[in-house]
């Protein structure tokens, strides 16, 4: 009996820097041009920034631009209103979700099951704007920082919940027996052995839930309505809404990157430890 050869394609295998090589331009053609245009143009001159392009500036205008920004952008108080919403919104979500994501992991049962289905629901729902609005109206809420912390906390304890349990059950189970055998009650289990380990995973929500909040507008739009306690990205709709930045691009784009700064300058600090934290929460 003969046996008819099969012929297979030959594969080519393409040279190892073509995958690296292939990364980098996406990211350059998806971020790294947008970047450059907000830098570059925040640097122009009004006459030169009324059509923003990519071309470097004829007249670099830099310290007239920020400063003139600094000085009629309220930056100083949209930076202390940001602060006062976002921190204690990253420090509720940090408590909430680490306390229910270690009974998640913890305890079995189908009523368990369906309530961590439901508290992670959030990451596939959107939230009703409406509906926010009507609840924080009803408990005399509305137009708060109050308000904006409750909601900016609703909004991403979801997203803290999930990584948080994936990670918890990677913990062995020995270390809180041997604190219980100590005498170490909940409390102190909690606090003492469950986020400590909890590091990764933490500075992982950290940063998301700070870049999310930071440069949000819509809701704060909603909730806030702006004046005295608006955001950075609140106040920057309301000064150009305003027309005090009119056909200023310049001036718009210079308040962006001052905006952008501290959130550039968290994710560069704790860039090594969110890797860690999403890959070892969210595969078990």
């Amino acid at each position: 009996m003969t046996t008819v050869p099969v012929f297979t394609p030959a594969r080519r295998h393409l040279p190892r820097w073509v995958q690296p090589v292939a990364v980098v331009l996406v990211a350059a053609v998806t971020i790294g041009i947008p970047l450059w245009l907000v830098v570059v143009t925040s640097m122009k001159p009004q006459a030169e920034a009324i059509k923003p392009n990519l071309s470097l500036p004829h007249h670099v205008q830099v310290a007239d631009n920020y400063q003139q920004t600094f000085d009629q952008g309220k930056i100083v108080q949209g930076f202390v209103n940001s602060l006062l919403v976002v921190v204690p919104s990253v420090v509720l979500v940090l408590l909430l979700g680490a306390g229910a994501a270690w009974v998640f992991a913890r305890r079995t049962g189908r009523l368990v099951g369906t309530l961590y289905a439901l508290s992670i629901s959030g990451l596939l729902l959107p939230p009703a704007v409406i509906t926010i609005v009507m609840e924080l109206r009803q408990l005399g809420l509305a137009g708060t920082q109050l308000g904006m912390i409750a909601v900016y906390t609703g909004m991403y304890l979801s997203t803290s919940i999930f990584f948080m349990t994936g990670f918890i059950r990677n913990l062995p189970e020995e270390l809180e027996e041997a604190a219980r055998m100590d005498g170490a009650g909940p409390a102190r289990v909690f606090f003492r052995i469950i986020l400590p380990l909890l590091q990764p995973v933490i500075a992982t929500a950290t940063i998301m839930v700070m870049l999310f909040a930071w440069s949000d507008i819509f809701y704060a739009f909603f909730v806030l309505g702006g004046g005295a306690k608006a955001t950075l990205p609140l106040n920057l709709y309301q000064v150009a809404n305003a027309q005090l930045y009119l056909n200023n691009w310049h001036l718009i784009f210079a308040y962006v990157v001052m905006m952008s700064l501290p959130m550039v300058a968290v994710f560069v600090v704790a860039q090594r430890r969110v890797v860690a934290g999403i890959t070892s929460g969210a595969v078990k």
